[in-house]
């Protein structure tokens, strides 16, 4: 068909347009358009525009309907041939309102003039009103097109919806089916709606709570830090909006993860906390002052200050019988809780009581993550979670994301903080719709919340809001913020709230009167003065959670019957028909055929698979994540094979036939922070599920600091939280340098106290085997965290290999005693006590056989401290003079001065306890395989028959 029968005019201007953005990005426009604009260009539409006439159909302008704009400007005739040029500059113009008018939104209370953008005034596209008035208002598109009598009209509709107290960011969202549905949701404002009067009293109402509750603690408690949310008060009646419709929607649980500006009204109105729980929070000097150190148990507690608590609460309303609401506590690392966010909203959204992988049901929850304008581009950990999104092991089904921006952080301005325009844009990178919205607009802010579920309903996918507002007092109420923010704070100082202004609109309105509206605050203040006085008669004191029966983990037996794990075995070497692994591969897992029949024959991995199975037997599902888990680092794993013509993946696990739990496996990310911490939110929210994160490398934990001591080694104590979360890190020094040697056991032990979690480096496959199993068994009774320094070279290690009795019979031994040195007790003066592989360096050292005179005993559990066996191994050699403690790593690392004091007590002040090990270095290990060599030959040389090197008293 000719080009100048398809496209004239108005139409034409807008072709071209369309094709602009077709040449910038071509999935910016729909699969025909790209089809079409693949075999046409715009020369096409320019030979003709001028020698052909317009179609009969094309419709004149109507002149009267642009009374008051003076024609005589005008580029195009209302009755002449379309001028092309000025037609697609119409139409660029309409498109830069859409896609930059958010530069050009009236977004912050405070009344600073938004930085706006050359491209939105229609000058720069030599385009005038007139221009505008005589196009058709079709140009325009969309659903305001409808309601418009010509362009001009509809180009100030779009400046009404894309410039006023909302702006809108959608251009970098690369799906096309998503701009759309958002720019229709903009135009036809489709979540502006119910905002009758009974309606309207009702945020009024709420408003009033949050403003009261904030004013109230400010007057009584003067000084004491609350972290309030006034200048984002719409927060609030936000999540309120968000977790109604999600009721509605059929989620079963939301999970909620903020920071600690707002956390009180958040609990006391979201989660609703009792107003008198708070308050005996901010009256009682301390939690449990009542008692001593010693007088909390053996589980230990001290809680948390009560902008760091969580909660949990059942919400009913709206026809919904129950639905719970939890809360994530959080410590002062600000966004270090969104991994944990998403990894319990992700444990709420898996069935894990049936065979094969886990089936997740991505509506059955909605995890919401409210941000701070500071560290949402400021911190790492903000871009690493949201680079789980997307992910098999990791998506949630889209989260909605609220930054409460305060327009500072701290006393640090945003151009001191970011390099980027909004607090928002890292969100850009990982196509999130943006939405800006004035948090003194309280319709808006309630229609973006609206919009923020109905997006993430549809498509599944986050969805984030700006909510610009202030921060009315200082970082916390002690500060004085005019020393660093003067003319921001004498604007904030005559600023009305939010809901002075809501209520003088409904008074204006006629909703309310003056008088209701003060009886509300006044109404609220005396429900807080009453809660003050039920706090002052009965405190509020958290309750630790429950001691497990004292010995439980050394009683539990991890056995498994022999004929259940042969029976295991050949499960798992059965595979689906036709399915061919790596030549190589098949051979190696052959091996594991035999390998229960064999002496020594079952190593590491094979222990593990076989471990996992019998678990999965038994009911207790299981989840195992980390770098190259599925294959294993060291290529030990093998747990996901791949067809080696078609590259299928099989996994044995998810097939086996005994299984009555789930198995979920899943290479991570290349981030070490956000994948532990959504592992431990994954524990802590499903305790049923073995939960196992490994390191690549166990000194690549150091990435995830901050999870490990905020959240892994520390929720017991100051959150009641009993996660028995896995880690296992590869550790043992082989020559590969400081990087790759040490996986910080001394950091782990420091951290260690009352119980809160389990450190272990064991030496055999069979250990490891009933290690894991002893952990699993243990989830109910007593869980805790399980820290495992995993072998490298042991791996395939003869002397770290097992037989299959060593899996059937016996339990995991935290000491291990020296078997031929207790055929001759009598002759042992010498104990070597070590943990790891050194234990296999000192065996396998063919030059330094052992004598009479030297037992080695193995420290399988380093934490916690095996004293009662350590005692009866002690006993055992009547003639004992010295204990040596040996190990690979630098006197200042490993566990040396962790074991020292305990060792001396243990032994008396008779008996020598030295040490034999690197000396103290600022740097792990060698970087050099030669010099690692030959230290490693020393301690083990003078482990064995040298002078001790330093004695310890």
């Amino acid at each position: 068909m000719p080009a100048d029968t398809l496209f004239h005019g108005p139409n034409a201007g807008y072709v071209i347009e369309l094709y602009e953005r077709y040449r910038a990005n071509p999935e910016s426009v729909d699969p025909a358009t790209r089809t079409f604009f693949a075999h046409w260009s715009p020369e096409e539409i320019a030979t003709v525009a001028v020698a052909t006439p317009p179609p009969a159909a094309l419709p004149m302008i109507d002149l009267q309907t642009a009374p008051d704009i003076d024609l005589s400007k005008a580029h195009i005739g209302p009755t002449s041939p379309i001028d092309v040029t000025h037609t697609v500059a119409a139409a660029r113009l309409i498109r830069y309102i859409r896609e930059l008018g958010h530069l050009a939104a009236r977004i912050d209370p405070l009344g600073s003039d938004p930085p706006g953008d050359p491209g939105l005034d229609a000058a720069i596209h030599d385009v005038t009103d007139a221009d505008l008035a005589l196009l058709p208002a079709y140009i325009v598109r969309g659903p305001l097109a409808a309601e418009s009598r010509n362009a001009l009209d509809g180009v100030q509709k779009l400046r009404e919806v894309y410039c006023g107290t909302i702006g809108y960011e959608t251009d970098h969202v690369q799906v096309f089916e998503e701009r759309a549905w958002i720019r229709d949701a903009v135009e036809s404002r489709r979540f502006f709606y119910g905002f009758d009067d009974v309606r309207k009293r009702e945020l009024l109402e709420r408003l009033t709570e949050v403003e009261t509750f904030e004013r109230y603690l400010h007057q009584t408690f003067v000084g004491q830090k609350r972290f309030s949310i006034e200048g984002c008060d719409m927060l609030i009646p936000m999540i309120d909006s968000i977790i109604r419709n999600a009721a509605v929607g059929g989620v079963r649980e939301v999970v909620i993860g903020m920071a600690h500006r707002g956390r009180l009204n958040v609990l006391a109105h979201i989660l609703g906390k009792p107003y008198s729980a708070i308050l005996s929070e901010f009256l009682t000097a301390g939690r449990d002052a009542a008692l001593s150190p010693a007088g909390r148990g053996a589980a230990g507690w001290v809680g948390d200050v009560k902008y760091h608590l969580g909660a949990r609460r059942a919400f009913r309303e709206a026809g919904i019988e129950q639905m719970p609401i939890t809360l994530a506590p959080n410590p002062s690392h600000l966004e270090f809780v969104n991994p944990v966010v998403a990894g319990r909203a992700r444990a709420v959204q898996e069935q894990c009581d049936q065979a094969g992988a886990p089936v997740q049901d991505k509506r059955a929850s909605l995890p919401i993550l409210i941000h701070g304008d500071a560290a949402f581009p400021g911190q790492g950990i903000v871009a690493e979670t949201l680079n789980l999104a997307n992910l098999a092991g990791y998506s949630t089904g889209g989260t909605i994301h609220i930054i409460v921006n305060n327009q500072i952080g701290f006393t640090t301005s945003p151009r001191e903080g970011r390099s980027t325009l909004y607090a928002s844009d890292l969100a850009k990178g990982f196509e999130i719709p943006i939405v800006h919205v004035n948090a003194d607009d309280v319709e808006g802010c309630i229609a973006v919340a609206r919009m923020a579920y109905a997006y993430r309903e549809r498509f599944g996918k986050d969805f984030l809001i700006d909510l610009v507002g202030y921060r009315r007092w200082g970082h916390n109420e002690g500060d004085e913020p005019a020393f660093t923010q003067p003319t921001m704070y004498t604007i904030i100082a005559r600023h009305p709230t939010v809901r002075e202004q809501w209520a003088s609109k409904l008074i204006a309105e006629g909703v309310i009167s003056a008088e209701e509206s003060n009886q509300m605050m006044t109404t609220v203040w005396d429900r807080l003065q009453q809660a003050r006085s039920e706090a002052e008669a009965h405190p509020h004191f958290e309750e630790p959670p429950p001691s497990p029966p004292p010995g439980i983990a050394r009683r539990t037996h991890t056995a498994v019957a022999a004929e259940r794990l042969v029976a295991l075995n050949e499960a798992l070497l059965r595979w689906t028909p036709g399915f061919r692994a790596h030549p190589r591969l098949e051979r190696m897992l052959e091996r594991r055929r035999t390998a229960l029949h064999m002496p020594g024959a079952i190593e590491w991995a094979h222990a593990e698979i076989l471990a996992f199975a019998s678990l999965l037997e038994e009911g207790i599902p299981i989840r195992l994540t980390g770098q190259d888990v599925e294959r294993g680092t060291f290529s030990q794993r093998h747990l996901v094979l791949h067809d080696a013509q078609t590259d299928e993946r099989w996994c044995p696990l998810q097939a086996l036939p005994q299984a009555r739990a789930s198995f979920a496996v899943y290479n991570s990310p290349l981030s070490e922070a956000a994948a532990l911490g959504f592992e431990f939110g994954y524990s802590a929210h499903n305790p049923q599920a073995l939960v196992i994160w490994e390191a690549q490398f166990g000194d690549f934990a150091n990435g995830a600091q901050v999870i490990i001591d905020q959240f892994i080694v520390s929720a017991r104590k100051k959150w009641g939280q009993t996660p028995a979360l896995v880690m296992l890190l590869p550790h043992g020094y082989e020559g590969q340098g400081p990087e790759h040697s040490s996986a910080r056991l001394e950091r782990f032990l420091q951290l260690a106290a009352e119980d809160n979690i389990r450190v272990a480096n064991c030496t055999t496959a069979a250990q490891y085997f009933h290690l894991l199993r002893r952990q699993a068994l243990l989830l109910n009774a007593d869980p805790r965290p399980l820290i495992v320094m995993t072998p490298k070279s042991l791996l395939r290690h003869p002397r770290a290999a097992s037989s299959l009795h060593d899996l059937s019979e016996g339990r995991f031994q935290r000491v291990i005693d020296d078997p031929q040195a207790r055929e001759r007790p009598a002759d042992v003066a010498r104990l070597v006590l070590c943990s790891g592989k050194i234990y296999v360096d000192l065996l396998s050292a063919s030059d330094t056989p052992l004598t009479n005179g030297v037992a080695v005993v193995r420290l399988e559990e380093l934490y916690s401290f095996p004293v009662d066996e350590l005692r009866d191994v002690l006993a055992g050699y009547p003639n004992l003079q010295e204990v040596i403690w040996l190990q690979e790593e630098p006197e200042n690392m490993g566990a040396w001065r962790y074991v020292a004091p305990r060792l001396r007590e243990l032994i008396g002040p008779d008996l020598t306890l030295s040490y034999v090990g690197r000396p103290a270095s600022a740097s792990p290990s060698e970087g050099s395989l030669a010099l690692h060599l030959i230290e490693q030959q020393r301690l083990i040389a003078e482990a064995l028959r040298a002078p001790a090197v330093e004695q310890y008293h």
